[in-house]
């Protein structure tokens, strides 16, 4: 690498001793990196991380929606990444997964506007493996038409689950209306009639893939536990036939804006108004400054430590949420200001605020500190991140994609150290104008007539704001320290009357403040640190975690530690908090999220009348009526030295945990609360049902049954096991997602569990401390087209009747046990799960969790998974929830027995169709008492 160092003015004699130029800033990546280009210009990456075992492949191609430069073809980029699953001649889909289900591998991929990126992370072992069929489906990809046409349906199934997020229309409008040529007009999903058009559009996706999957657009990242040198022949063997293309396009430049633009989107659905703010954004650059300069200042303006966030927020609480987004995209692009806000006569204040503060970085530039403390936090957040391969591998894809380059993430962050104050201004008063504004509303109901009127950013004038406790150590060479400390009081614990009490009490914890400190003043000094305090609650446990870099330790303890023993407890902060709670149980989980909604419904369904019966967030009734003396009366009893465990991870001192304990003894003594019963949860007898009505576009369905089978119960592998081979979570391997998601392209994907999995959605493994005493037996089909819900529900229940009726063969029993030995491993490979786990396992009375799993599974016979699934499962007697628009039609069809039809766009093998015939004649026998309807308002009110 060549490095410029400054040179002093010649002209003039300098002195004898001049003194040495600065050292250049070291690198962020801390890693020695081999690269290497093939004659067909495939680029290849292998990074040693230090991490034993483990490795993770990572392909990002250079081709997003920023490529769909054609009419009628946005979101081709993202469904083919979806096609890029679908086999190759060599390895067919079912041989494909069978392979990578043998490495115990976790894979994935996604499409943004300028990449699509492959991923896998496996046992080091499977590395050939793994690199000889992915260069056979990058090569060699084969799909016929009638595969096509089924994915294409997943791929508006996927649309459809989106479409109950409204920042998702959201951000789709503010595109849509800031460009006029450039493709970043369209999000990465696509138009939506061009997403119903697919199934048409065969032909073309030969083109798309001869066009953009070329080995001179795509890079092999290979990290983790390798050998550079064997791992770049390895990828020269299988990859270096591969044929370079020669396709090119010009993708429209953008013309320069002219005018302000606003635009608003009707929400159907009740919703917190919300009020965007975007201007044009310069594109990515890892020399040039002003992206990394834009993107730092609106940080520093709207983010957690800013003083509009401290006003709006926590002051004045005229919104519950405030973000900025300045992405890294390859050409120009949006950076945006967000905020949901509460009340709609608030939606104009809460724009001219946002505006005046940007006024106000157009004429003053920021100080010296807070843009110090900026980089500091930068520099830690990302070092903080790097606590797994797997973390690693990615963050580097998201970056090479740019310039094929390992050496592009330790450039930008270069430049990020670089900036000065006035970059920061200059960078304000170039791209912050009146002509490049884009302001977007949603909302369920009118707004004021002005929010459209907008005003110039000349105009705007900002206004001024004036015992003894047992400890875990988890020692490793991570700079990164983590604690937990888990109480024993959730949910479960909440007084009749006063839901969401534990919840709630928790958050008063890590989000209100502390008796010295306001949360607007610890998040500003933690800014600078990059270390965070965060509260978990569920069931059975309150869980705070707490994260810091080593080096500023003592600092951080200083600042967060007060929060947990002499919280604040000011009225402005709960009337906040509260809100804020209120609007999780009724904006993001009921009223926007039919998913999670459904699952938590089934939750509280089984385990009604018990402990289990209501939401983590609460009830309407119950959050109305907490009262401040409430929190402090339940904190008073639940935070005790009796009630706490105590988990510490990385490159720990004595130093450091001693005084961790010392500060935790000031807690008060005593057991705190009294334990909570096993709570009885209610078998059904057939299947009983509760649809509720909603207005969505699809139906989500959930089902299950009680089980009393936890981790320290004896059939907890067995059931684990028989679980994951009948739906593991965002595993398309599995039966269910291959009965229901591959082969008929019903949804987006179907799943099934033993344990509780809340947030499902958002994340491909379960948090850790979400001990329960008692768990459920869950069935997770993702939302259908409401013409093939009663179908989609007959065909889970036929595949789950015959796991019970016949169960494993040998043959699935040893290929789902051999994957669940490595996956173990996956499954908890970052330090957050490892010492999560950990506690979990302190809790359940159990050893530690990869040996509780691999003794476990190494003992079992194809016999005992079976007979533990003839004893807790059953396809009989289950509680079902189902979510729909047509609420009485969905009805009718259940009770009536009637046959389930199902259309396809596409032909389907006769096998099948006839499996279809037999499936949609099934009987369900539900008895018409047994169904319920309950209007989508009516549910979790109390």
């Amino acid at each position: 690498m060549s490095r410029v160092l400054p040179l002093l003015t010649l002209a003039l004699s300098a002195p004898a001793f001049a003194a040495p130029a600065p050292a250049a800033a070291p690198d962020l990546l801390p890693f020695k990196a081999t690269e290497k280009v093939l004659p067909n210009g495939l680029k290849i990456i292998v990074v040693p991380t230090g991490f034993p075992n483990i490795v993770s492949l990572q392909i990002p191609v250079q081709t997003g929606s920023r490529n769909e430069v054609e009419p009628g073809k946005s979101g081709f980029a993202h469904f083919f990444e979806h096609m890029m699953f679908r086999g190759t001649k060599e390895y067919p889909p079912e041989k494909y997964q069978d392979i990578i289900t043998r490495a115990g591998a976790r894979q994935n991929a996604y499409t943004s506007d300028d990449l699509t990126n492959y991923h896998t992370t496996f046992a080091k072992e499977d590395l050939e493996t793994v690199l000889k069929v992915e260069a056979d489906r990058f090569q060699h990809l084969s799909y016929g038409e009638d595969v096509f046409k089924t994915e294409s349906r997943a791929v508006l199934g996927e649309y459809n689950k989106n479409s109950a997020n409204p920042v998702s229309k959201l951000f789709e409008a503010m595109r849509d209306t800031a460009y006029e040529k450039h493709t970043y007009k369209h999000t990465t999903m696509g138009f939506l009639k061009d997403i119903e058009d697919m199934p048409n559009q065969y032909a073309y996706s030969k083109v798309f893939f001869d066009r953009w999957y070329r080995p001179e657009r795509t890079t092999i990242i290979v990290a983790g536990d390798v050998e550079p040198q064997k791992a770049v022949a390895l990828v020269e063997k299988y990859w270096s036939k591969w044929q370079r293309g020669s396709y090119k396009v010009d993708v429209p430049v953008e013309p320069a804006p002219k005018a302000a633009l606003y635009k608003h989107v009707t929400w159907a659905t009740p919703t917190l108004p919300w009020v965007s703010v975007a201007f044009r954004a310069p594109a990515f650059s890892e020399k040039q400054k002003d992206q990394a300069a834009l993107s730092v200042l609106l940080s520093l303006s709207f983010g957690r430590t800013s003083p509009l966030y401290k006003r709006l927020v926590q002051d004045e609480q005229k919104i519950d949420q405030l973000f900025d987004s300045t992405p890294n995209r390859v050409d120009p692009t949006l950076a945006v200001i967000g905020a949901r806000v509460k009340k709609a006569e608030d939606t104009v204040y809460v724009r001219n605020a946002i505006m005046e503060t940007v006024a106000k970085l157009r004429s003053e530039p920021v100080g010296e500190k807070a843009l110090a403390d900026a980089k500091s936090a930068l520099k830690y957040g990302v070092i903080r991140s790097l606590d797994n391969t797997e973390q690693i591998a990615g963050m580097l894809a998201s970056y090479v994609h740019f310039n094929r380059s390992y050496g592009t993430l330790n450039n930008y962050y270069r430049v990020l150290d670089s900036l000065t104050p006035a970059d920061l201004q200059a960078a304000a008063r170039k791209y912050l104008t009146d002509e490049g504004l884009i302001v977007t509303t949603l909302s369920n109901g009118a707004l004021p007539a002005d929010i459209g009127q907008l005003p110039k950013l000349a105009a705007l004038e900002p206004k001024l704001n004036t015992a003894k406790i047992d400890l875990l150590v988890q020692k490793s060479a991570l700079p990164q320290i983590r604690y937990k400390l888990v109480f024993g009081a959730g949910s479960a614990h909440d007084p009749q009357g006063k839901e969401g009490l534990a919840a709630l009490t928790a958050a008063m914890v890590a989000s209100a403040g502390s008796s010295e400190r306001k949360i607007d003043e610890i998040s500003k000094a933690l800014f600078p640190l990059a270390g965070s305090f965060s509260e978990q609650t569920d069931k059975e446990m309150s869980t705070f975690t707490g994260t810091i870099h080593k080096d500023n330790w003592s600092q951080f303890q200083d600042i967060v530690m007060p929060q947990l023993l002499a919280p604040g407890f000011r009225e402005d902060d709960f009337r906040r908090l509260k809100d804020a709670q209120k609007n999780a149980l009724l904006l993001d989980l009921k009223d926007n999220n039919e998913e999670e909604l459904g699952k938590e419904r089934l939750q509280t369904n089984v385990f009604a009348g018990s402990g289990y019966g209501h939401p983590v967030l609460g009830t309407v009734a119950g959050l109305d009526s907490i009262t401040l003396d409430d929190v402090k009366d339940f904190y008073k009893k639940a935070y005790t030295q009796g009630a706490l465990r105590v988990g510490l991870a990385g490159d720990v001192s004595d130093a450091m945990s001693a005084s961790l304990l010392k500060s935790l003894s000031r807690l008060p003594a005593g057991a705190g609360l009294a334990a909570t019963p096993i709570p009885a949860g209610k078998m059904p007898n057939g299947l009983e049902v509760e649809i509720i009505e909603k207005n969505t576009r699809a139906t989500a369905i959930s089902f299950g049954l009680p089980l009393t089978v936890t981790r320290s119960h004896a059939d907890f592998p067995a059931l684990w096991l028989a679980k994951t081979w009948l739906g593991e979570h965002r595993a398309s391997s599995s039966l269910l997602y291959q009965r229901i998601r591959e082969i008929r392209g019903m949804n987006y994907g179907d799943y099934a569990y033993i344990e509780a999995f809340p947030r499902g959605m958002f994340q491909f493994f379960p948090s850790a401390n979400l001990g329960r005493k008692a768990q459920l037996f869950e069935i997770w089909v993702r939302p259908v087209a409401p013409e093939n819900a009663h179908l989609a529900l007959r065909i889970a229940l036929t595949e789950l009747d015959k796991l019970v009726a016949k169960g494993l063969t040998k043959e699935q029993f040893e290929i789902t046990r051999g994957y669940l030995m490595k996956n173990v491993f996956v499954m908890t490979s970052t330090q957050d799960q490892q010492l999560g786990y950990a506690l979990d396992s302190q809790w359940y009375g159990t050893p530690e969790f990869t040996k509780l799993m691999r003794d476990g599974l190494s003992k079992l016979s194809v016999d005992d998974v079976n007979a533990a699934i003839r004893k807790h499962l059953s396809s009989k007697n289950l509680s079902v929830v189902m979510i729909a628009k047509d609420a009485a039609g969905l009805k009718d069809k259940l009770l009536s027995d009637a046959f389930s039809p199902i259309k396809y766009d596409g032909n389907k093998p006769k096998e099948l169709l006839d499996e279809d015939q037999v499936i949609g004649n099934m009987k369900l026998n539900i008895k018409p008492e047994a169904v319920k309807i309950t209007p989508a308002a009516n549910v979790f009110a109390n």
